[in-house]
């Protein structure tokens, strides 16, 4: 595949309400760096945690519920503290935390092998710095994301499936995948 220098995109510009969404189609296409992958996105799904993000509905200002702002946003955030993590978003920002695509490129570090592979993104990795159990960067949110024709995810955070489902099925997993997930870590659930 031939990889265009410009992709459409939905970038959001700030909190608030749906007017905070632009969708443009001259923004550059990501490289990967050292330990990513790019993605050609086939599928992203739309889940609470997009909606969550736009809203600003993760400030501790807000205290009513999702749909309570869904539309408008929330006059009580405070942008400062407005992520899933807790730490001022910037923005232009490409939301999108499940997604469905193919590799391909990758950055240095990364097997040439994995060009082609059908993946799904974890929408909840792993923090950069050092292992944080409890702590995770939110796919679409911390990081852009799959509201795009493009993105980057790190390559230990991209998953290779081989099965019939539809891409729009598969970019239906990773949000939900990952409250099930955090669940079985927090109770201990082991092989037994």
């Amino acid at each position: 595949m031939k990889i265009p220098e410009k992709m459409a995109a939905a970038l959001l510009t700030a909190h608030g309400g749906l007017d905070t969404l632009k969708y443009r189609e001259d923004v550059p296409v990501p490289q990967p760096k050292a330990g990513e992958v790019l993605i050609n996105v086939t599928a992203a799904g739309v889940n609470n945690t997009d909606i969550n993000t736009r809203t600003a509905w993760y400030s501790k200002g807000v205290t009513t519920a999702t749909n309570d702002g869904g539309a408008t946003g929330f006059d009580s955030a405070d942008d400062a503290d407005a992520s899933w993590s807790g730490v001022p978003l910037t923005f232009p920002r490409i939301q999108g935390a499940d997604v469905c695509g193919r590799i391909v490129a990758v950055g240095a570090g990364v097997d040439a092998g994995r060009i082609g592979e059908r993946v799904i993104v974890r929408s909840m990795m792993r923090a950069y710095a050092d292992y944080r159990p409890y702590e995770c960067w939110t796919f679409g949110s911390e990081c852009d994301g799959g509201f795009a024709q493009f993105t980057v995810a790190p390559a230990a955070e991209t998953h290779a499936v081989q099965c019939d489902w539809r891409d729009a099925e598969l970019a239906s997993i990773p949000c939900a995948y990952s409250t099930a997930e955090n669940m079985l870590h927090r109770a201990g659930v082991g092989p037994e």
